[in-house]
């Protein structure tokens, strides 16, 4: 930890989340200092937490988004678990939850409940579809969101599409759930109100769609599937190279496509040729040009490509596997890496992408299922007695 004071420091968020998107949205307030209480079914927790054993024995997709939070366990559907989260949430700024749909209204949950009872209270509603209109109730996952956005219809070969293979619905509403809490605590400190912020699955990746949105409705098409190439520039993407190895290039403009002509396909005529002297020209006959590009490459191995790559100015990175992505140079040269404990043992995890200044952010542990159920029942006012009754009655 760094001795800067961290920017979340005294801020209590409580979440009744699950799978990827609030836990993604909570993990980074928990980064920048914010005490996230995370709230678990009693014996088995978030159900992520059974996706996969294979991180000393825990799901890779949990100790990747629960660091740094507190795992109270709580049945919210008896009298004596939502006691319990009727006094978290009295001293809480933040209540964050993506359960099923509708669940949380029938639970007495729902924002308007909530801002009665706790009016300083910023509530966070992530959905699969949003909290109203036609598809309120309708169950969303990632790959059915990357379906009905278009995603996985621009994703792929000409032969066949393919979903992303990251849960970018997910990611992108956790990111902008984090992003608008962030908003509503300015607002709040600042003017004393406290928004409700509410998120779906569908309209954060909606807003991801936008480039080929716009072309498609003033083009009267959609961008075409081309594998690991660029649908509309050309050339950019995949060429392998002589020893099997592939490397990728992205040519942005006609001045980097006259130095790549020059320095790398060693035939500074291409720049001006008719057949492409300007990127539609080039996207219009991509196969011709593949071709020239592909057989250059031929000659070369990887690290001569890449090295003429780079004399030349032009953007390119090699087709690394996740192996070759851990033991990255970046990644080891600025120490992105930290040590984060984990009830099956430690691991490595990367900071949070975003850099502030003289601030180490928190990276502190996994933790169990409902690990600190008791420490924070006693902060409540609750005894020993009464913690005994509600684990009795299957509330805790």
């Amino acid at each position: 930890m760094s001795a800067a004071r961290l920017p979340l420091e005294g801020i209590t968020v409580v979440s009744l989340e699950q799978a990827v998107a609030a836990p993604f949205a909570t993990r980074q307030l928990a980064d920048l200092g914010a005490r996230v209480i995370k709230v678990e079914r009693p014996g088995t927790g978030d159900f992520a937490r059974g996706y996969d054993e294979t991180v000393h024995g825990q799901s890779s997709h949990f100790v990747w988004l629960n660091r740094s939070k507190e795992s109270v366990t709580l049945d919210v559907k008896t009298p004596g678990g939502r006691e319990v989260l009727a006094r978290l949430l009295t001293d809480a700024d933040v209540f964050v939850q993506n359960l099923a749909p509708g669940a949380a209204a029938r639970l007495g949950l729902s924002a308007a409940e909530l801002a009665r009872a706790h009016p300083s209270l910023i509530v966070c509603d992530i959905s699969g579809y949003g909290a109203d209109g036609p598809w309120a109730d309708r169950k969303a996952y990632d790959l059915l969101v990357q379906c009905e956005t278009g995603v996985v219809s621009v994703t792929g070969t000409p032969e066949a599409p393919a979903k992303v293979g990251i849960a970018i619905a997910d990611i992108a509403a956790g990111m902008y759930a984090f992003t608008g809490i962030l908003t509503a605590l300015y607002e709040r400190r600042a003017t004393g109100t406290a928004r409700a912020v509410e998120v779906s699955l569908f309209e954060a990746l909606a807003e991801w769609m936008g480039y080929p949105a716009y072309y498609t409705a003033h083009s009267g098409s959609q961008p075409q599937r081309v594998g690991a190439a660029h649908a509309t520039i050309a050339p950019y993407g995949p060429y392998d190279a002589a020893d099997g190895k592939t490397v990728l290039l992205a040519i942005q403009n006609e001045r980097e496509w006259a130095s790549f002509c020059a320095e790398f396909l060693d035939d500074a005529s291409l720049a001006t040729d008719p057949r492409f002297h300007r990127n539609s020209a080039r996207v219009a006959r991509r196969a011709e040009l593949d071709a020239i590009v592909a057989a250059r490459f031929a000659e070369l191995d990887a690290a001569e490509a890449v090295a003429l790559l780079e004399r030349a100015k032009v953007a390119n990175a090699r087709l690394n596997t996740v192996t070759d992505f851990l033991a990255h140079p970046v990644l080891a040269g600025r120490d992105r890496w930290r040590d984060v404990a984990t009830p099956g043992g430690p691991i490595r995890a990367l900071l949070p992408p975003a850099v502030l200044a003289g601030v180490e952010p928190r990276m502190d542990a996994v933790p169990g299922v409902g690990e600190h159920t008791e420490s924070v029942l006693k902060e409540l006012g609750y005894e020993h007695s009464a913690i005994t009754q509600l684990r009795e009655a299957g509330a805790v």
